[in-house]
């Protein structure tokens, strides 16, 4: 009885601290936003946009970049073996364009290191990524190269999916989601002062970092894994606030279904394998700063965070009342739920409500089921392929 009470409280405490981490990232959103330095001259910048048969959608970013860019910026379109008409469309919008065709590697970690080497001969201050599917928010790009400017690290943008206005629950849930996940956690770390992770679109790097990390990997969450690479090697990014970046949801189920996968199976498998670097490089090299990032990339999928919390939240209570176990495995995971929830709910009313409406949040556990076969595929077979999520028409 007392290994499995010692057994079950130590499991417990390993599921709670991702609670307590989100409930603090939470907490810490709800203060006033610490102010970041900015540059007082614009610096020459490159926008990068990796694109893979984005030819529906491309010239709308494209045009979206061009009004914030400056005299002697630059703006780099690589088409990744494209099969359709996004060089030409890219072309026709105004921006410069280089075909990439590797069959074999395939990948967005790929298209940008591609894009990098071209741009050595322009050798700009400032790169900034920017998806082929998204839209800078007014004043993004200049925020984003002057916080780069006067810091010397990499900065990320808010960057957004959704609006909360969709026809289908889960889908508001997921918007939901990625506001908790790309918002209100990456508000909380910079308020303790913290680095963030980096996002995949927004993200802006000062030109040296860019040449002392390997950007040519099939990392199917890319972004994640640069994200630790840069902190290790002496630029952590930090959140840029007034940056925000707008991106469309995927359009159907089944697309949203996929999207999700690869996101989740790439989340899952970067945590396992970054996370304890991070903590690791904390100590040995005396940088606090990386433990907060290393906590923050150890928090797993929310939904699949919470499925785990409630087999083993059921197993404690079943030890505790039917066997006559301890009860602290059960009070432990308790409090931790109650903790994050609270917090969880406070950042609603301050972020979420235009994007979840209060009703909606009824629509919890059926998201979270909708998601388990994600999870059970994760078991059988992970995702370990970059592929494009489906945006309809094209």
């Amino acid at each position: 009885m007392l290994v499995g009470d010692l057994l079950l409280t130590v499991l417990a405490a390993l599921v709670a601290v991702p609670f307590l981490v989100l409930g603090l990232e939470a907490f810490l959103s709800l203060w006033p936003i610490r102010p970041v330095r900015q540059a007082d001259q614009r610096p020459r910048t490159a926008i990068l946009i990796p694109a893979h048969n984005e030819e529906a959608g491309i010239a709308a970013t494209i045009r979206n970049v061009l009004e914030q860019a400056a005299p002697g910026d630059h703006v780099l379109v690589v088409a990744d073996n494209c099969t359709d008409r996004t060089a030409e469309v890219a072309r026709e919008a105004g921006a410069d364009v280089v075909e990439r065709v590797d069959a074999e590697r395939r990948g967005k970690g790929y298209a940008l290191d591609f894009g990098i080497k071209k741009l050595t001969e322009f050798a700009p201050d400032v790169v900034v990524v920017v998806d082929a599917d998204c839209l800078l928010g007014p004043a993004a790009l200049d925020a984003l190269g002057r916080q780069v400017m006067a810091t010397g690290r990499p900065a990320q943008g808010v960057y957004l999916i959704g609006t909360g206005r969709e026809d289908d629950p889960k889908r508001r849930l997921s918007a939901f989601a990625v506001l908790v996940k790309n918002k209100i956690r990456p508000l909380g770390l910079h308020r303790a002062g913290f680095p963030c992770l980096l996002t995949g679109t927004g993200m802006a790097f000062p030109w040296a970092a860019v040449q002392k990390v390997e950007l040519g990997t099939g990392n199917i969450v890319e972004d994640m894994k640069l994200g630790a690479d840069l902190a290790l090697a002496g630029y952590p990014p930090q959140l840029c606030p007034p940056a925000e970046l707008t991106g469309a949801a995927a359009p159907t189920t089944q697309a949203a279904v996929k999207q999700r996968t690869r996101w989740e199976h790439g989340h899952v498998h970067t945590l396992a394998t970054q996370t304890p670097r991070l903590i690791a490089a904390s100590v040995t090299q005396f940088r606090p700063g990386l433990i907060g990032l290393g906590l923050e990339l150890g928090i797993p999928p929310l939904s699949l965070l919470f499925a785990v919390w409630c087999l083993l939240w059921l197993g404690c209570l079943v030890w505790w009342q039917v066997l006559g176990g301890t009860w602290a495995g059960w009070l432990v995971l308790s409090i931790a739920l109650v903790f994050a929830g609270t917090m969880v709910f406070g950042s609603w009313l301050k972020f979420g409500r235009k994007v979840l409406p209060f009703l909606s949040l009824a629509g919890t556990p059926v998201y979270i089921v909708w998601k388990l076969p994600i999870y059970l595929r994760l078991a059988i077979r992970r995702e370990k392929t970059w592929t494009r999520t489906d945006r309809g028409g094209s």
